[in-house]
């Protein structure tokens, strides 16, 4: 009889998963993307730019202090922000058209958690030996061994960890200055937390989370196979060459068998801990170890290759009816994701090329809404902001369009007027200013402010209104 005071128990633990060691051309890419991929993650914040004298010469960097980020020859303002969701977008459908064709392999060879738990998989290998030797190692109790191992893995782990916590904030602050900080000691405090908090999360997510990040965490393994069809390219085991399944003696003939010997080296080398010869699985990154895993043990066997490979549905369709169907890269799904990654990308190099040095924003003065002086004229008040996104300093020539015998004064900047308006370089000008016209018929009247830099460049203009009253 159960006990019925026991708390009853939902869910089994998640088992760690202990990849093994293999090699083979899957293996060899993946070392590749994660060598790259890590080199541009950790020396990009130290590649230089020159944008003159009065802008910073990091080729990235987002200035929060500044409210600005630079990419090489572009920068970008606050309210430029879309460009940061264009760019977002531009990622989105990127993937989706990857994944309709190749399947997952973002996932297997180039999403940050894939490659940090690679890199933390590889120091563990290093310190504690293959898999046998790990399990074996993480089942035993502790003891000297056990405590000095662990606590060297674990350390490396942080020590992994802090340069990819400190090389994030090198994106935030002027790369060479703060490393010399970190040398020094001398970490301002608000930094200091970024960086151990991304420490922190590097060393838990690729540490402990790892496959358990890829299941529960990331949304993209919900809803990858709404971007999936029949011919898209995904980890497959040939059923018909490979079943039934068994163990196999050496003198054994290979008649009236499978040549998948159950061996399970495709589940060993999997970080994901699956079975692929189960079929297609939500967990499944399609990294193609266990194509690497099981070739090696064909070549050993003398047997043909890719009992487990890279195929499609349509193909798979295609050999059981002994048909001749082949994959289609160009298929309306393909079509639909590079139509809209060309009209996106088209918008956005549109708008970075056509974009101004100058930008004027005006705000009308809201009470009062006018005011008529003693000669009977109305003075309206506007506050008015000059962008000069240029890396030189500016002066402006300020015009307004649509009054007729009408005054423009600036209010207490000395002797600074509306013929020239002094910016200084990637800076907002502030200036307050009246206009002052005769009383119109009209209650509104509808004017243009122009703004012309007196060294030709770029002019910017913003429609407002001048109020006189009934």
């Amino acid at each position: 009889m159960s006990d019925l005071t026991a708390p009853n128990k939902l869910f089994a633990k998640s088992p760690r998963i202990f990849p093994k060691r293999v090699w083979g051309r899957f293996r060899q890419i993946k070392w590749v993307a994660m060598v790259v991929l890590l080199g541009i993650y950790y020396l990009t914040p130290f590649l230089r730019w020159d944008r003159g004298e009065h802008a910073p010469d990091q080729a990235i960097l987002f200035d929060m202090v500044h409210q600005r980020a630079y990419f090489f020859y572009i920068d970008l303002w606050p309210q430029e922000v879309f460009y940061l969701a264009g760019i977002m977008i531009l990622a989105a459908f990127g993937l989706f058209f990857v994944t309709s064709l190749f399947g997952r392999v973002w996932c297997g060879y180039a999403c940050p958690q894939t490659v940090w738990t690679d890199l933390f998989v590889w120091v563990e290998r290093i310190v504690q030996g293959d898999r046998v030797k790990r399990v074996k190692l993480h089942n035993a109790p502790w003891s000297f061994e056990k405590i000095w191992k662990m606590a060297l893995t674990h350390t490396l782990w942080l020590l992994i960890g802090l340069m990819t916590g400190g090389a994030w904030v090198f994106y935030f602050n002027d790369a060479p200055t703060l490393l010399e900080q970190i040398m020094l000691f001398e970490v301002p405090w608000p930094v200091l937390v970024w960086i151990i908090s991304l420490t922190l999360s590097t060393y838990l997510m690729a540490g402990f989370a790892r496959n358990q990040v890829c299941t529960y965490m990331c949304p993209y393994a919900r809803f990858q196979s709404a971007m999936f069809d029949k011919n898209t390219l995904i980890i497959s085991y040939d059923e018909q060459r490979g079943e039934p399944r068994g163990k196999k003696k050496k003198d054994e003939s290979w008649e009236n068998r499978g040549h998948c010997v159950d061996c399970t080296a495709c589940v060993q080398v999997c970080p994901m801990g699956i079975d692929i010869r189960d079929g297609l699985q939500m967990e499944c990154i399609a990294c193609g170890l266990c194509i690497d895993a099981c070739d090696n043990v064909m070549d050993k066997l003398e047997l043909p290759r890719n009992l487990i490979r890279y195929d499609t549905s349509l193909q798979q369709e295609a050999r059981i009816e002994g048909s001749a169907e082949q994959t289609k890269l160009v298929r309306p799904r393909t079509i639909y994701y590079a139509l809209l990654l060309t009209f996106i990308g088209s918008l956005m190099a549109y708008g970075l090329l056509s974009r101004s040095d100058t930008e004027i924003h005006v705000l009308r003065d809201r009470n009062p809404l006018f005011v008529q002086l003693s000669d009977g004229t109305i003075r309206n008040g506007y506050a008015i902001k000059i962008l000069n996104k240029s890396y030189q300093d500016k002066v402006y020539k300020l015009t307004v369009q649509g009054l007729d015998d009408m005054t423009i004064k600036i209010q207490g900047i000395g002797n600074v007027t509306a013929n020239a308006l002094p910016v200084y370089a990637d800076s907002v000008g502030h200036f307050r200013i009246f206009i002052t016209a005769p009383k119109a018929s009209d209650a509104r009247t509808d004017i243009e402010f122009k703004l012309q830099p007196l060294d030709g460049g770029d002019s910017g203009t913003y429609s407002s209104i001048f109020t006189s009253g009934k």
